[in-house]
């Protein structure tokens, strides 16, 4: 096992931190969190042409560029930074994957190529109204109309489900869990954008009234495949958090070290240095872990469901603290709308219960190793 990063990794993410630097700064995510899409098309369509980022890991076959979950970890690391508000999660972490693990041939050159382009914006509808992150509680329901399927349900919480021209939706079917492919633009489908704390990432409520979908993978046997899908992007959501964790630590470090109160900087004072001590701690052991579950999700082996439930368990954890304490160490300045601090809190505390809060990681993690 190596945890250190490779020269095309290193130089994966300069050129990843080179583009957000100019496309995401603290003024752009500003203007993109207060529209109703959300992100910029043209900087969507840059990110697939000129640095081929949806296609990351997607194999060469399929339009992309044949990488794995490391060199995405780099990405979302990067992207955890910088706030970029786009639907690069939904589309890459979330369908890709889903495709991938559940589909079948036929489905990955189906739909693999448009993610790869950028053409495709897609998102995987998993939770209702309760907000369960359990698969096994899928409220949709599916039924055979001739050669296709009609689904019938409700769908919460669904990150870019009012951008994504491709919803994936778990459905129960006779067989048991299946996963179906919806056109956005589908009769049937109506999409209300929510209201949500974090504006950097849009969320929806889809009401599916028989809306016509096509079966991606087999009838009832989409369980495994989600699974995996979901330990995947719970170790690439780990790396956004690690991304977020670093940032705060040096936004206070270096706030530490200009501000002077009494005649002197702030970091000299012992509360202070304690709370920067603490936040290096939190995001060197959240790289530890979130490092793990990028290897083991890379490896495929029987690590990952551990790996990266702890991961994603400890990570929210670790950039909701060091969040709240940046807003601290700023003081004053740090609770105003002007300040970025506000929003790397609200993304931390989002992030925290996205795929599941840590006490829920920490339930499966007993559960998988015997506790």
């Amino acid at each position: 096992m190596n945890f250190g990063f490779s020269e095309e990794q290193d130089e994966l993410r300069k050129m990843v931190r080179r583009f957000l630097e100019e496309k995401s700064p603290e003024t752009e995510v500003r203007r993109l969190m207060a529209t109703a899409e959300g992100y910029d098309p043209a900087v969507w369509e840059q990110m697939a042409r000129e640095l081929a980022l949806q296609g990351l890991g997607i194999p060469e076959a399929f339009g992309g560029q044949g990488f794995g979950p490391v060199e995405l970890y780099v990405v979302f690391e990067e992207m955890g930074a910088a706030l970029l508000c786009a639907p690069y999660f939904s589309t890459v972490a979330l369908a890709a994957n889903a495709v991938t693990f559940v589909g079948g041939p036929e489905d990955h050159t189906r739909y693999l190529p448009g993610i790869a382009s950028g053409r495709t914006i897609a998102t995987v509808a998993l939770t209702d109204d309760s907000g369960s992150w359990d698969l096994a509680g899928a409220a949709a329901s599916a039924r055979r109309e001739g050669d296709g399927w009609r689904l019938s349900g409700v769908r919460n919480y669904v990150t870019d489900g009012s951008t994504a021209n491709l919803v994936l939706v778990p459905a129960t079917t006779a067989a048991g869990l299946s996963l179906f492919a919806v056109e956005g633009d589908a009769p049937g489908l109506a999409r209300e954008a929510l209201a949500t704390m974090d504006q950097t990432r849009k969320q929806s409520r889809l009401v599916l009234e028989d809306v016509p979908a096509t079966l991606v993978g087999a009838d009832g046997r989409a369980g495994e495949g989600l699974a995996t899908t979901l330990q995947v992007a719970a170790a690439l959501l780990a790396a956004e958090q690690v991304g977020g964790a670093q940032r705060v630590l040096d936004s206070s470090v270096e706030y530490a070290k200009t501000r002077v109160q009494f005649g002197r900087p702030i970091g000299s004072f012992q509360a202070i240095k304690h709370k920067c001590a603490d936040m290096l701690l939190d995001v060197e052991s959240a790289k530890s872990a979130a490092y793990y579950a990028a290897w083991a999700a890379q490896e495929q082996n029987e690590e990952l469901p551990i790996a990266a439930s702890l991961a994603k368990s400890f990570c929210s954890e670790a950039y909701f603290h060091c969040a709240a304490e940046n807003i601290q160490i700023h003081g004053g300045i740090g609770f105003t709308w002007e300040h970025p601090a506000h929003l790397y809190f609200k993304r931390a505390k989002s992030s925290e219960l996205f795929l599941g809060d840590p006490s829920y990681h920490r339930e499966l993690l007993a559960q998988r190793l015997g506790i």
